[in-house]
């Protein structure tokens, strides 16, 4: 099993692909640390900011220490050079608001897996000819889990993932998973700004480990 098919397992069991950004490289190793805490073995942390380089390479570097068995995304990704430049900071794979042909170029050459944005059918066929396997439905809250429903025989061999207004809920998540993606991602719904800005770790920890044991209790 090569590195893009253990990303893509490792996805599916934990179904949950929590994301952020802060600007403080104290506080994204803090949230690293307690998403790792709360049994998170992937996460993607966001180009957002001008700090997001130097603060990944820190993930990178702590991760490399201590955390061997944690996958590190970087999301946000829209330019070639973008990408290049966080493969050689060490991501394990890309994840891209929109499908960009050369992003994913870039990606392929390296052999890293790229999960691109989509909204349309036609951006799915786009993504699926150029090799991935993993799209991201986003804005998730505008297309919601009837979009699933509707194109997902479409494309037997594509995974979908929604990101973007997933709630932390019952309904919400037995929506999207009856409808058949294979995992969520979730930003500010589960990682607030003002739980990272109060460094409240163990208030993320907490929150982490229920939308985990609420997802399992749902697609068991």
């Amino acid at each position: 099993m090569n590195q893009n098919e253990i990303i893509i397992q490792r996805l599916k069991q934990q179904k949950l692909l929590p994301l952020f950004y802060h600007s403080d490289k104290t506080v994204c190793l803090g949230v690293m640390n307690a998403l790792y805490a709360s049994g998170i073995r992937i996460i993607e942390f966001t180009n957002r900011g001008d700090a997001a380089l130097q603060n990944f390479k820190a993930l990178v570097e702590c991760r490399n220490q201590s955390m061997k068995d944690l996958l590190l995304a970087i999301g946000t990704i829209r330019t070639t050079e973008q990408a290049q430049s966080f493969i050689e900071a060490g991501a394990d794979f890309l994840v891209s608001p929109v499908f960009d042909s050369a992003v994913c170029a870039v990606a392929l050459s390296h052999k890293k897996l790229l999960m691109p944005g989509c909204m349309t059918p036609t951006e799915i066929h786009l993504a699926e000819n150029a090799g991935c396997q993993l799209i991201k439905l986003f804005p998730g809250n505008l297309l919601g889990p009837s979009f699933v429903n509707a194109i997902k025989e479409l494309f037997p061999a594509v995974d979908f993932i929604p990101t973007g207004g997933v709630e932390v809920s019952k309904e919400n998540l037995e929506a999207w998973f009856a409808s058949g993606v294979c995992a969520v991602g979730m930003g500010s719904k589960l990682i607030s700004k003002k739980l990272m800005d109060a460094k409240d770790f163990a208030a993320i920890e907490n929150e982490t480990r229920s939308a985990l044991q609420l997802i399992q209790n749902i697609t068991q």
